[in-house]
């Protein structure tokens, strides 16, 4: 029978990572930080399928569209700078249940904005807690999954980003039509509420965490100096990061926006190929996990993201000669969501690379300091569009994605690495 999590942690000096079975304890985190990361990129990218309602109802110019895009990027990387090194010195949990409320806040204050100033301030307050909650939901998940199984349950947990982006597809195209914009914010952020009570009562604190703790209060200055003595990871796993953000962006960001207004498509065609990519994304988010543990990081990381590369091309540049094989931009669609599954292990291969006392902080600072650079992106190809075409701008996505698939070869393999390997050289 397989033991509980009390039976685990009750064994002198086990940890649960250190279990040579998943159970119930371990079922119940990565289920929990699933919820809170599944709303949490909900409320992130929901407001890129309201944007073309939003903008007609409150005159909103496309460069206006574009900050407030743009905006919502910039303050994920300070809530993610700011809450990891808050995860780092007072816990997962609590920072989990803070950012899932704050989020859950600013989406709901977004239903109240009548000009574009009020729409920006809630969107800040939103982003502040989108960019936090990721870094201490992916340690939970690493400092607690053992190694064996690491990299699935991680990949599953990362689910919740193709799914949040198929329930926006969703809202914003089916839902939004019917009740209206304001009240697609505020049914967004209910269940984010009932998260943040769900992991208050029920998500353990990190038993890895609780045993390096104190230590993390007294050595962030030796931490630092570690750290600089990896900035070669440091700068290449940051540049990775960085196109692989860009490249997601670049699609992302505007994609709803381009099928209506460049392919002339109605909000309902332009909801089922998004839905469509995101049917896709979730197989590939399910799937790198088991071809990375198998397999290893890297190639599964660099072929992901070559798929993405490919995928697309037909939905932009090869548009008009795609369109006249039916179903091949839906099915290119797919391919591209498909590869995205490469942000899926993204947490795994950067937890593997750090310590516990900092674990937190570095996640925090990588992902959402490069998600944060996507200010300028939805502003670029605003730019690039004028010069180059819509669907052209789009496509520098595709660059971007096979520039990340290739660098990730520089970094060290890391498949089988006990997650407090690093911690005594540290």
């Amino acid at each position: 029978m397989e033991p509980s999590g009390a039976a685990l942690r009750g064994r002198p000096g086990a940890l649960m990572h250190e279990s040579p079975v998943l159970t119930r304890l371990h079922y119940r985190v990565i289920v929990l930080c699933f919820f809170a990361w599944i709303f949490d990129f909900f409320d992130l990218v929901l407001y890129s399928f309201l944007l073309v309602a939003i903008a007609r109802e409150l005159h909103l110019s496309a460069t206006d569209s574009s900050l407030v895009l743009g905006l919502s990027f910039l303050m994920t990387a300070l809530g993610g700078v700011g809450f990891g090194l808050l995860g780092d010195r007072i816990g997962r949990k609590p920072v989990i249940v803070a950012t899932t409320l704050i989020y859950a806040l600013g989406t709901t204050a977004c239903a109240s904005a009548h000009s574009l100033a009020a729409l920006v301030t809630w969107r800040t307050v939103a982003g502040l807690g989108i960019g936090g909650e990721w870094a201490a939901g992916q340690s939970m998940i690493a400092e607690t999954v053992p190694a064996q199984y690491r990299a699935r349950y991680a990949c599953y947990v990362q689910t919740g980003a193709p799914l949040g982006i198929l329930l926006a597809a969703v809202a914003g195209g089916f839902l939004a039509p019917a009740i209206g914009w304001r009240a697609v914010f505020v049914l967004a952020a209910s269940p984010a509420l009932i998260v943040a009570a769900a992991v208050w009562r029920w998500l353990p604190e990190s038993d890895v965490w609780q045993s390096h703790g104190a230590a993390a209060l007294a050595g962030w200055r030796a931490d630092l100096r570690w750290l600089a003595s990896y900035r070669n990871t440091l700068l290449i796993l940051f540049v990775i990061l960085l196109v692989n953000s860009e490249a997601y962006w670049f699609t992302y960001s505007w994609l709803p926006g381009y099928l209506e207004m460049s392919r002339r498509l109605s909000s309902h065609q332009s909801g089922r190929l998004v839905i469509g990519m995101q049917v896709g994304a979730v197989a590939g988010y399910l799937s790198f996990g088991l071809f990375a543990d198998r397999f290893g990081r890297r190639p599964v990381f660099s072929a992901f993201g070559a798929m993405m590369a490919a995928g697309l091309l037909p939905a932009t540049i090869l548009w008009e000669w795609a369109a006249q094989v039916p179903g091949l931009i839906a099915a290119s669609m797919a391919l591209a969501g498909f590869g995205t599954g490469i942000w899926s292990g993204a947490g795994t291969l950067m937890s593997e690379l750090f310590p516990t006392r900092m674990r937190n902080t570095v996640m925090g600072l990588l992902l959402n300091v490069t998600r944060g650079i996507q200010f300028f992106t939805p502003l670029m190809i605003t730019a690039m569009r004028e010069r180059i075409g819509f669907a052209a701008a789009l496509a520098v996505g595709s660059l971007f994605a096979a520039i990340g698939a290739v660098l990730v070869w520089m970094l060290p393999e890391t498949r089988g690495r006990l997650i407090t390997s690093l911690d005594k050289s540290a």
